[in-house]
């Protein structure tokens, strides 16, 4: 049986069971928390600790696993998140690897690598490749999809460079991708044009956050393709009220794409991108949390005559399919 990586190792296939795939444990500016984090920004401890609880709640509700595609750019640090899945072993945790970017490659990279004034091969490739087959950094843990995103500021140089070299390193390691998609510009489009171009193999890509829209048409458009879309921001009603995003799902499954599509909320355990308060968005997004697809969205999907093979369709068979290297 074919095995996918995790923060504990390698697990089987079958083992992951219903999978979330698409949360953080953690978003974080690391830079900040080195520098400015101590005090009410940050306590490892306490944040250990409140991370194992809200982990837990997944667990209780049945859920096995999930994809973490916290990159560079989001704060990854795998030695916090390998000691958090040490203490929650009944769940695990997919990392990634890849570049969080709305625009512009990281000055690491500005001078080295193809049209730069260093050239030279494309250092992105290595280090993504170093990290899916050999480990990340010195943890032993490796990535076992890719990560990267465009905003609403399209297809910049940065952006497109960062894609191209996660498709390349696709091609070179079989290992899936996951982007994080704006809906607003229907980036979908780009993604599954570009990627299709560079050889990527769309059915193991997820167009992250492509829930966001209730635009029939252009989700049938990318899922026709093979990608698989993100419904993974359950709980941001800001973006897409949860009746619409659910609605939006139901319409999709009886038209036959519950195979095409996969559930989470991009939620996390602490994003310090709102400030040192965790529950400072609470008021605005009361559902933005790892409870609210099994508590709420699940029945809501039934209640719409989503039936239970979709359900395991969408949480248990597309993960499979995505994470197996065949």
């Amino acid at each position: 049986m074919p095995a996918v990586e995790t923060a504990r190792g390698p697990v089987d296939l079958t083992a992951l069971g219903r999978t979330f795939m698409h949360e953080h444990v953690f978003v974080l500016s690391t830079e900040h928390v080195q520098n400015y984090g101590t005090g009410a920004w940050w306590d490892e401890e306490e944040r250990v600790t409140d991370a194992v609880t809200k982990l837990r709640q997944l667990v209780d509700r049945g859920i096995t696993t999930i994809a973490d595609p916290t990159v560079w750019g989001l704060g990854r640090y795998i030695p916090r998140i390998k000691r958090i899945a040490e203490l929650v072993p009944e769940l695990n945790i997919i990392v990634a690897t890849g570049i969080y970017s709305y625009d512009d490659v990281p000055f690491q990279f500005h001078y080295r690598g193809p049209g730069t004034l260093l050239g030279g091969p494309e250092p992105m490739i290595a280090d993504f490749t170093r990290d899916i087959t050999e480990g990340i950094a010195d943890t032993g843990i490796k990535a076992a999809f890719l990560k990267c995103a465009i905003h609403t500021a399209g297809l910049t140089p940065g952006v497109e460079r960062i894609l191209r070299a996660v498709a390349a390193t696709h091609r070179e390691t079989g290992a899936p991708i996951t982007v994080h998609t704006d809906s607003s510009i229907n980036a979908g489009r780009i993604v599954v044009e570009l990627l299709g171009k560079e050889g990527v193999d769309l059915t193991k890509v997820v167009i992250g956050h492509a829930g966001d829209s209730n635009d029939l048409d252009y989700l049938m458009e990318l899922a026709d393709t093979g990608a698989i879309l993100g419904m993974d921001r359950f709980g941001l009603d800001l973006l897409n009220p949860t009746a619409n995003r659910v609605s939006t799902i139901a319409a999709l499954c009886e038209r036959g794409y519950a195979d095409r599509m996969v559930l989470s909320h991009d939620a996390s355990c602490y994003m310090d991108w709102f400030g040192p308060d965790p529950e400072m968005l609470r008021g605005m997004a009361p559902n933005w949390n790892y409870r609210h697809i099994s508590d709420d969205v699940l029945p809501s999907l039934r209640a719409l005559n989503v039936s239970e093979a979709q359900i395991d369709q969408m949480l248990v068979e597309n993960p499979q399919r995505y994470f197996n290297p065949r």
